[in-house]
């Protein structure tokens, strides 16, 4: 599903990425580790097209992403990829609902069929009687789940999340971790996760090792 090979990245004279090298299988949960500043954030957010690498090249699905112009870039960024930060990024004047179907919607698709769909998403989150309830009236659980909805509206190949349970007390982010377990089992979704917490990593399929710009094991 996924193939980053050759990844460098620097800021001015600081080098982020020394050549790093990550494969990721269909139907895989891949938890990444290190400390801050490992480089963890910058990898996660060249995998999804969100940054540029200086060099190397990365493909998702069988396609070339590296290669891709800014518009077909952003198309397949919105059809493929799905994501989740540790601060959900909520609108907060629309409804869970409407949250949940702007990706849909930017997507082009009907209102009627994003809302059917986003419904059911919500519904199986356990969020089905919050839907029109606006995101400060939901728990930090909550909010969550409804970023987890709207990352999985358009289907998405892959699924990246940034540090997901860093804004949760321990029983939600457990909570959320089994929630990524059941949606793989379930639609055979990849998930990369990029996370400090290694309680939460021996959740995962397979956990990677980074630091200083590299990852160091598996």
């Amino acid at each position: 599903m996924l193939q980053a090979t050759g990844i460098y990245k620097k800021y001015g004279k600081l080098e982020i990425l020394k050549g790093v090298d990550l494969t990721v299988a269909k139907g895989e949960i891949v938890t990444i580790l290190g400390a801050s500043g490992a480089g963890k954030s910058t990898l996660l957010h060249i995998v999804g097209t969100l940054d540029k690498s200086d060099a190397g090249k990365v493909v998702i699905d069988g396609i070339n992403v590296s290669a891709l112009s800014a518009a077909k870039l952003s198309a397949f960024r919105n059809h493929r990829l799905g994501f989740i930060f540790q601060f959900h990024h909520l609108l907060p004047e629309f409804t869970a609902l409407e949250n949940v179907c702007i990706p849909a919607f930017i997507a082009k698709k009907g209102k009627k069929e994003s809302q059917v769909r986003a419904l059911e998403l919500l519904d199986m989150l356990g969020l089905g009687n919050r839907a029109e309830h606006k995101p400060s009236e939901l728990s930090g659980g909550e909010q969550q789940r409804v970023a987890v909805a709207r990352a999985l509206i358009n289907n998405p190949s892959l699924i990246l999340a940034d540090e997901p349970s860093g804004n949760l007390d321990s029983e939600n982010a457990l909570s959320l971790h089994s929630l990524f377990k059941e949606l793989r089992d379930q639609f055979s979704q990849t998930f990369v996760i990029v996370t400090h917490n290694e309680e939460l990593g021996e959740m995962s399929d397979r956990k990677v090792f980074m630091k200083d710009g590299l990852i160091l094991s598996e």
